[in-house]
């Protein structure tokens, strides 16, 4: 039990970054009350960011990323958890400036660790990962501030990416009128199967960034992009209505006005699944794994090991990913 496979991603000689896997040893993990043998892993684009040297996200390197983990506890010196016990671990430093879950063990803090709802089993909790709980927690913010099924059409951007295929999912299980927005046409097929009743491409979301208002059209959205598609999804929300907020990959600023907020009462709620405490963390999972259970979560997802996960990497830097890509540890 003294090695195990990991991917590590270490600066060149000259200058650059490469990422293959490799033999580590218990022993070079940090410390932390709980070490986990990793069953899986999931994709995010803040992993891809990691393993392309994206200091804002790692500071050091040599590094082994992956900000989602599920697996069985190997040791644990706290008495919430024991040996044997099923478990996940999402976000905080975890595949940031922690060794992360695309290494076979991980050793964190037991405030990082929940254990797997029973209505999950280890291989769907992956699926889901750090994007079903963003989706989660930008839907409970939603019906927070009022949204109800019914209510009129519902806004997913970056639809066919990991957070927005499961947003897509979710609100449709619930209920909801679903408009999915995205910028490859080639996957309407795909989104209409997850439930989307309508799709509309990412340009329409485009036109109008020099008006301070646009029509009303959405009873809420989920944005996954930011910049100012995000803006612009505000200035055409229904009065009242809210739309949560948890990319960037649109960019991090847009020019704002407060004429939607003042004029039609809108809300821009911002989501953080990383930070936030680990009960509202365990409160979402039970939620997904019983009322907002997704059956078939199969059809959301591509498999990968980890000698076939760089190239997964490069495709979600490159916008290239579809749905969830599950990492197998084993």
């Amino acid at each position: 039990m003294g090695s195990f496979k990991a991917l590590q991603t270490r600066e060149t000689e000259q200058g650059g970054f490469e990422t293959r896997v490799i033999e580590r040893q218990l022993d070079e993990l940090p410390a932390g009350e709980v070490l986990i043998r990793v069953h899986y892993s999931s994709l995010n684009y803040k992993d891809a960011l990691s393993a392309s040297g994206n200091r804002g996200v790692t500071r050091t390197y040599p590094h082994t990323p992956g900000i989602d983990a599920a697996g069985v506890v190997a040791e644990s010196s706290v008495g919430e958890f024991a040996e044997g016990d099923e478990v996940i671990v999402t976000g905080y430093d975890l595949g940031m400036n922690t060794a992360g879950g695309y290494g076979q063990y991980i050793r964190v803090p037991a405030a990082w660790v929940i254990k797997r709802p029973h209505g999950l089993s280890l291989r769907d909790a992956m699926i889901l990962g750090t994007a079903g709980l963003t989706a989660a927690l930008c839907l409970d913010k939603l019906e927070q501030a009022g949204l109800e099924p019914g209510a009129g059409p519902v806004l997913v951007s970056g639809a066919s990416g990991g957070v927005g295929s499961l947003a897509v999912a979710l609100l449709s299980s619930l209920g909801y009128q679903v408009t999915a927005a995205t910028g490859k046409a080639e996957q309407a097929d795909f989104l209409r199967r997850l439930g989307a009743q309508d799709i509309v491409d990412r340009t329409a979301l485009q036109a109008g960034t020099e008006k301070p208002l646009l029509k009303e059209q959405w009873a809420g959205a989920i944005d996954t992009v930011g910049g100012d598609i995000l803006f612009n999804i505000v200035k055409s929300l229904r009065r009242g209505a809210s739309v949560a907020c948890c990319g960037l990959t649109a960019g991090v600023q847009f020019q704002a006005s407060v004429l939607p907020f003042i004029l039609r009462g809108v809300n821009l709620l911002g989501v953080d699944s990383v930070e936030i405490p680990l009960v509202v963390k365990a409160s979402m999972w039970d939620k997904l794994s019983v009322q907002w259970r997704l059956h078939n979560l199969d059809k959301l997802a591509e498999e990968v090991s980890l000698d076939t996960l760089p190239g997964a990497l490069e495709r979600i830097l490159a916008g290239g990913q579809t749905g969830r890509v599950l990492v197998r540890l084993d």
